[in-house]
């Protein structure tokens, strides 16, 4: 996915965009960069492959030069960013994060209008930040210019400009992604997750809402465009890619974690299963709220038969090759025999995509001794590649083990009702679903959390939630 943080401060901003932006780190793996402008020299940036070391040790040696007032900068999961621009709108730094599905149709109409070229990157892609500053560069000033983008774009998009008068945050036009202002004595900043500037000494001033765009510099923020009715925010920041810190929409992740176990364990309950787990446990780290809200309904004692090593492995050093993460996914998690031997586990993981990982989890968890592994996801099955958010790394919606599932079942040409059909929990082709998943994967039982639970735990109206992974419906 993607994080980004920018900062306009009476002094220097250059701890504080550091910090910031590193506190980023766990929503991408891929390349980290900054962008600063400084009074009478201009803008000045550094961008760095972080896929096997940590933002801070690639970035440590950089700041001196990253020295000035007004800032941005990312974590990316795609493209090197923040790039600098200099157009007939005078020179910027953007930051992007999100996804542009109708790439191609925008390059082609950028031709048209006589752009003359892009920079290409590895495997012929254009860097989709370029693009965006192309798309806002039609227009005659830079907020209209992100109206005009954020119109044309296909998919999710939102953006940070820095200017050297200070900085422009566009929230993508359905909100799928948050954007909030901090503000102290003599600074503001604008930040994807909400924690990444409290111990800077930011208070919460302004949560934009969808579409909405903003002006913030040393002295004061305005709002440049107003926030559009409409508000489709990704479900899964909550489930999984959000850190347990973070709030959006005045709704705390840790908090939503909680009363998402809570309610698994209360269909548990009311199900009339003969599930009797010894512990409750959560596949670290994103899994342990979900098992601490599972624990505390049940009664069930909640423990942690494997600990996460986070030294050498934390969540964002992850390579590319599916093989490797795989590896590494074992590598990270170190058992305690003493509370796996001989013991009946109900394990909580975020959500299962295509099963790999928690497959050979259960398997190990065997090896290790234990009686029975029971798995309790803590969203529904995952039927649909996001097509809004680079959330998944997926290159086909059949690394899904359930799209794997269906098609045995229905073949390559299944329709939209179909598959509609399968997102249904009370239906017949979802519980046979369910089922062959659990014993292609070896669990003892299996039950997902069911949509009509998850939003409940969100607590927003369905309406303003993006469900699209789970039931299509975005």
């Amino acid at each position: 996915m993607g994080g980004f943080f920018g900062v306009a401060s009476k002094k220097s901003c250059t701890l504080d965009l550091f910090f910031g932006v590193d506190y980023h780190s766990h929503l991408g793996t891929k390349r980290g960069g900054m962008a600063v402008y400084r009074e009478g020299c201009g803008f000045f940036r550094a961008i760095h492959n972080i896929e096997n070391t940590p933002f801070r040790t690639k970035f440590d040696r950089d700041l001196d030069e990253l020295q000035g007032t007004i800032g941005i900068g990312c974590i990316s999961d795609n493209e090197p960013q923040p790039l600098l621009i200099h157009s007939h709108l005078g020179s910027f730094a953007i930051t992007t994060v999100g996804k542009i599905n109708n790439e191609e149709q925008l390059i082609r109409d950028a031709f048209a209008s006589g752009h003359i070229h892009f920079m290409e990157m590895s495997q012929g892609r254009i860097n989709a930040t370029e693009l965006v500053a192309a798309l806002i560069n039609q227009k005659a000033d830079l907020t209209e210019g992100l109206l005009y983008a954020q119109d044309q774009i296909e998919g999710s998009m939102s953006i940070l400009i820095m200017t050297k008068e200070g900085v422009y945050a566009s929230r993508d036009k359905y909100g799928r992604t948050p954007i909030v202002i901090g503000k102290k004595e003599d600074a503001f900043c604008a930040s994807f997750e909400s924690f990444a500037y409290i111990n800077l000494g930011y208070e919460d001033y302004h949560e934009l809402g969808p579409g909405e765009i903003v002006f913030f510099n040393q002295e004061g923020m305005e709002i440049l465009s107003r926030p559009r009715e409409e508000m489709h925010i990704c479900s899964f920041l909550w489930v999984y890619y959000g850190y347990p810190t973070s709030t959006y929409e005045g709704i705390n992740v840790e908090a939503m974690r909680y009363e998402c176990g809570r309610l698994l364990a209360r269909r548990d309950k009311t199900g009339g299963t003969d599930v009797s787990p010894d512990i409750v446990a959560g596949v670290p780290d994103s899994g342990t709220a979900h098992a601490v809200g599972y624990a505390n309904e049940s009664g069930v004692p909640f423990a942690r038969p494997f600990i996460k090593y986070t030294p050498t492995w934390p969540r964002s050093f992850m390579p590319q090759s599916q093989l490797q993460r795989n590896l590494i996914a074992r590598m990270k998690l170190i058992p305690v025999d003493v509370l796996i031997r001989g013991k009946r586990l109900l394990l909580i993981d975020d959500s299962i995509v295509r099963g790999t990982q928690l497959g050979e989890t259960t398997e190990f968890l065997y090896q290790s001794g234990a009686k029975e592994v029971h798995i309790r996801p803590a969203c529904p099955p995952l039927l649909f590649g996001c097509p809004y958010l680079n959330f998944s790394r997926s290159s086909s919606e059949l690394d899904l083990v359930t799209r794997r599932i269906i098609r045995d079942r229905e073949g390559d040409d299944v329709s939209q009702e179909t598959l509609e059909n399968y997102a249904d929990p009370d239906s017949a082709n979802y519980q046979e679903m369910v089922e062959e998943i659990r014993k292609k994967l070896g669990f003892t039982t299996l039950r997902y959390h069911r949509l009509d639970d998850l939003v409940e735990s969100v607590g927003l109206s369905p309406c303003k939630l993006c469900t699209y992974c789970w039931n299509g419906k975005g």
